[in-house]
């Protein structure tokens, strides 16, 4: 293998994707990514400097090679996706075809390369879909049940890396992350959306009314920084075929996340408003997750408090909403 390791990192702009790069670049890396065209920058435009940037479409088989030959790594991390649960509800043909298409894609080209690189394969929480109190916390020999079009693209993606690792012996690991909040993440995403609606009010952009749509369900929630050093653990020890889970063992319901912000907010008065177009056809109860097996083997656990993730979100969208309005 090279003296330095050379990473490839689909989806690089997107959240998860531009904190990885920062953390393989921390490692002596030598990172590159793929791109789509019309793909916002705002991520990882203070990186640019430091990676290689190929524009990639992944659902093309022909753009997939031309990737891979120009980035020829050690080591892939497959991040790209159409990621918002919400967003596969309105198109679901759109998600399945996405995540599955772009995964094989890779796989197949990959097969056929004189040099493999070991692979990670995303996968999500969300694929344990509907959890019974019984099940609780859900290890990785719980059944899938996914209640969402997202879910379901991504058990494809988990099964898929396991067929390719048992029919091709490619070198694959699974993970499961569940879910992970921090700096530069997509407003669509509640706890980011909470932070931004409280940021807007303080900043005199909005009524001081916060929309918002399920806060009963309970989530596993981690830190991305501590998410992606798991990440790392897995593509450089992870055993190939196996599956693990990431999380901090800890459930917090909406609501606490809200209350959680609010009580942190510069204004006062703020009123809190259910908006029946956040609700889902069928939403996820409780998801509740055991890291037993990666703590085990690599030692690997949570490190930033899920408090702290908070408040770094909130002074995140604080910085670009005061950035936006000079």
């Amino acid at each position: 293998m090279r003296a330095i390791m050379r990473v490839l990192i689909t989806g690089i702009t997107g959240f998860v994707g531009s904190h990885l790069a920062e953390h393989m670049l921390s490692l002596g890396a030598e990172v590159a990514g793929s791109i789509r065209w019309r793909s916002k920058t705002e991520n990882i435009e203070h990186l640019r400097a430091r990676v290689t940037l190929v524009e990639t479409d992944l659902r093309d088989l022909s753009s997939v090679q031309n990737l891979l030959e120009v980035a020829d790594p050690d080591c892939l991390i497959h991040l790209a996706a159409q990621s918002f649960v919400a967003a596969s509800w309105s198109a679901p043909a759109e998600t399945l075809y996405t995540n599955t298409v772009s995964q094989v894609n890779l796989l197949e080209a990959i097969r056929h390369r004189p040099h493999v690189p070991r692979i990670l394969v995303i996968g999500s929480s969300e694929e344990y879909g509907l959890v019974y109190e019984d099940e609780l916390p859900v290890k990785e020999t719980n059944p899938l049940r996914p209640l969402s079009p997202y879910a379901v693209s991504k058990v494809a993606q988990d099964l898929m890396g396991y067929q390719y690792f048992k029919s091709y012996g490619l070198p694959i690991v699974r993970s499961r992350a569940f879910n992970h909040e921090g700096p530069r993440r997509g407003d669509v995403f509640v706890t980011s959306n909470f932070a931004r609606q409280i940021a807007e009010i303080e900043a005199g952009l909005r009524a001081p009314v916060v929309s918002v749509g399920n806060l009963e369900a309970r989530r596993d929630y981690s830190d991305v920084r501590d998410i992606v050093r798991g990440y790392w653990l897995l593509l450089e020890r992870g055993e190939p075929g196996e599956v693990y889970n990431l999380c901090s063992g800890r459930t917090w319901r909406i609501r606490e996340v809200l209350d959680f912000l609010l009580a942190r907010s510069l204004a006062s008065g703020i009123e809190v408003k259910q908006d029946r177009a956040r609700l889902r056809p069928s939403d996820v109860p409780v998801l509740l997750g055991d890291a037993s097996k990666i703590r085990k083997a690599f030692g690997w656990s949570t490190e930033i408090p899920f408090e702290q993730t908070l408040l770094d979100t909130l002074e995140y969208w604080r910085r670009r909403i005061k950035a936006a309005t000079l």
